[in-house]
């Protein structure tokens, strides 16, 4: 099984030594975790959050790519329906240049909708725009010739994108899912996945049981590493610890609102702490606690795991990287060829 991470740096208020300290946190904790053997961080977009959230993901992963040597550095995701197609992809190839072709692209449609309205594009466009932008952005990361392209939403005249990516055709696509249908179109179109942080350990395997088997319909090897399973980590080390976490936990999930709506009546905002106890996706625990449940994800056939850190700390992820990393790759899977039989 192999880690990495998943989130956003924050600054404004919420760091008092002012914005550039707040960026530079972050860059260290990315630094830190290359160190320390993780394998990717994954950058979430959105705006406008009066929270301090960072939004310009690509900028800051430019940044970051000259800080670091290894580490792979995605985006989870671009919101199509918010970008120029052929900016967003000069955009790209050069961060896929400046990164020596360690950049992973995730794209998606957007789900609130107060950014669409600060915007001023109505949410009722998203999925036409998405489709528009991403098709023509991969024509315009893959063109050799110059093109023109006259659409619905965008025209552009006698252009090519400059320079070329490293990671040819392009870099790697991966896209959210959650509901079976889609994760099929996605190892069907021989894209990745990234699946979110809110389903179960039995629902996130059967999940990776679908796209296993998507790829086996299209003739494609069977891969579960292209499969990223969101999960929130926070690592305790006593009852109050255990308490507050729960805490955040109950917080996390009223703040993503409907997603975190399940069947059978989830509702976040009436979760108490034996909810969210009996809630097995999230990675709340001692570091025995979150191996044994990375166990079961492991023994379903997870193989890559991204990390939205609670504490985001260096001392977290050292924690995470010499008393759980191991407990995980110390004990083969024993369903380690799930969806094979």
């Amino acid at each position: 099984m192999k880690f990495g991470l998943f989130g956003g740096g924050k600054v404004g208020n919420l760091n008092p030594l002012g914005d550039s300290y707040g960026y530079r946190d972050f860059i260290r904790y990315i630094i830190d975790a290359e160190e320390l053997g993780f394998e990717s961080a994954f950058l979430v977009e959105h705006h406008f959050t009066g929270v301090g959230q960072v939004s310009a993901s690509l900028s800051l992963l430019c940044y970051i790519a000259a800080r670091t040597s290894r580490i792979r550095l995605g985006t989870a995701v671009v919101v199509l329906p918010w970008h120029n197609p052929v900016l967003l992809a000069e955009q790209i190839t050069a961060l896929d240049v400046l990164s020596e072709g360690r950049f992973d692209l995730g794209v998606g449609r957007g789900y609130r909708k107060n950014e669409f309205d600060s915007f001023c594009v109505p949410m009722s466009e998203a999925q036409d725009r998405y489709t528009e932008c991403f098709d023509l952005l991969m024509k315009s990361l893959t063109s050799k010739e110059r093109f023109s392209h006259h659409s619905k939403y965008w025209n552009f005249e006698d252009i090519i994108v400059e320079p070329a990516p490293v990671q040819q055709p392009h870099p790697p696509i991966w896209m959210a899912a959650g509901r079976p249908e889609g994760i099929a179109y996605v190892a069907g179109c021989n894209y990745n996945v990234l699946l979110d942080q809110i389903g179960s350990v039995d629902e996130t395997i059967e999940r990776v049981r679908v796209f296993l088997d998507a790829q086996a319909a299209k003739g494609l090897p069977r891969d579960a590493s292209r499969c990223g399973v969101t999960r929130a980590l926070h690592i305790v080390n006593n009852d109050e610890e255990r308490r507050k976490a729960y805490a955040r936990r109950r917080e996390t999930l009223k703040n993503i609102g409907e997603l975190a709506k399940k069947p059978g009546g989830f509702n976040p905002e009436t979760f108490d702490d034996a909810d969210i106890a009996a809630d097995d996706a999230a990675l709340i625990g001692t570091p025995e606690e979150i191996g044994e449940r990375l166990q079961r994800l492991a023994d379903g056939g997870v193989e890559y795991v991204l990390l939205t850190n609670a504490t985001a700390t260096r001392e977290s992820l050292l924690t995470f990287s010499e008393k759980i990393m191991p407990y995980v790759k110390s004990r083969p899977p024993a369903l380690r060829a799930v969806g094979q039989r």
